[in-house]
């Protein structure tokens, strides 16, 4: 039997492998659960920048839909302006458009990262606008929504997009 050197270096004899300690036996069923646990962690860390640029479309969707349709009902939201002005029906009117068109961009996955940037300065101006009549229920809402938007304004691998 041959004697080898520790590290190549003179003095240090091994006569033996050292032990090697293992982790216990894993119970019966634990590994197949640890695997579908790994398999669903895989499957939302690559869709859920889909899912949640998709509901914050349907969310821009809802909002720009009822801004254009019923104007009227959100004049009060416009700042500076007299809410039963002609000038509050038109801003509501473009804000309407703005979020309907930034909705289909999210939605059919139409430059993601712009549509979410272009999605989190609405919600800026939106947030800003409330927080200024006082910190209300809404405003903190729209806060978090806008940390969706930001976040997806940073996602660069998503599925169901249309590429150039």
């Amino acid at each position: 039997m041959s004697t080898r050197w520790a590290s190549g270096r003179p003095g240090f004899r091994v006569l033996r492998e050292p032990e090697t300690t293992r982790a216990p036996a894993p119970e019966p069923g634990h590994s197949h659960r640890a695997g579908l646990a790994e398999q669903a962690a895989a499957i939302s860390a690559e869709w859920a920048p889909t899912a949640g640029r998709i509901l914050l479309g349907v969310v821009f969707f809802w909002f720009g839909y009822h801004e254009l349709v019923q104007p009227g009902r959100w004049t009060q939201y416009v700042p500076v302006v007299s809410e039963s002005s002609s000038p509050a029906v038109v801003l509501v009117l473009a804000h309407g458009w703005v979020l309907f068109v930034t909705a289909a961009a999210l939605v059919a996955g139409i430059a993601p990262r712009a549509a979410a940037a272009v999605a989190s300065v609405l919600l800026l101006e939106i947030v800003i606008s409330l927080a200024v009549t006082g910190l209300s229920d809404t405003a903190l809402r729209d806060l978090g929504v806008l940390g969706l938007a930001v976040c997806l304004t940073g996602c660069k691998n998503q599925r169901l997009v249309l590429r150039g």
